[in-house]
């Protein structure tokens, strides 16, 4: 009988400067950056070993991490691409960083949670869109953007 393997998943997100979203992701998810593989020195090394052409790896960064990884493996792998276009539309796809505490936590609680991360991100580089307060609802939350414009909720 023949076996699947087991699947896993990578998030991979396109971006013109992968290190600022290494940087900027890592923070906000409590994620680290990933170390290049066992025997490398470092990414460009393991690239190179797999025969990637230099002019195909990142002028001057091939050295830094272009990925984050979750401290325990509780999450997915996310890649940041580099790619020569920049970003033209809404996503279509977003973060909702829950770090309120979900409705059993009240809302005043909820609140300051929510206002500490996005003003936190924000000195990261961050940029707030706009705020959806909905007390009647027992909702709030902060729309944000990352420094390369991609939208995410804090919640």
């Amino acid at each position: 009988m023949e076996t699947t393997p087991e699947m896993t998943m990578q998030l991979t997100i396109d971006c013109a400067h992968p290190q600022l979203m290494v940087e900027f992701w890592a923070e906000a998810l409590g994620y680290v950056q990933e170390p290049p593989p066992a025997g490398h020195a470092s990414w460009r090394a393991y690239w190179q070993d797999l025969g990637v052409p230099d002019e195909e790896l990142p002028p001057g960064s091939g050295d830094l991490p272009e990925s984050i990884i979750h401290p325990t493996g509780r999450g997915p792998r996310i890649w940041f691409q580099q790619v020569p276009e920049s970003k033209t539309m809404k996503n279509r796809w977003h973060f909702d960083l829950q770090v309120g505490g979900g409705r059993g936590v009240p809302l005043e609680t909820r609140v300051e949670r929510v206002r500490a991360t996005a003003e936190r991100l924000a000195s990261r580089g961050a940029a707030i869109l706009g705020i959806h307060d909905e007390p009647s609802m027992g909702h709030y939350a902060i729309a944000v953007q990352d420094p390369e414009g991609n939208e995410f909720d804090v919640v």
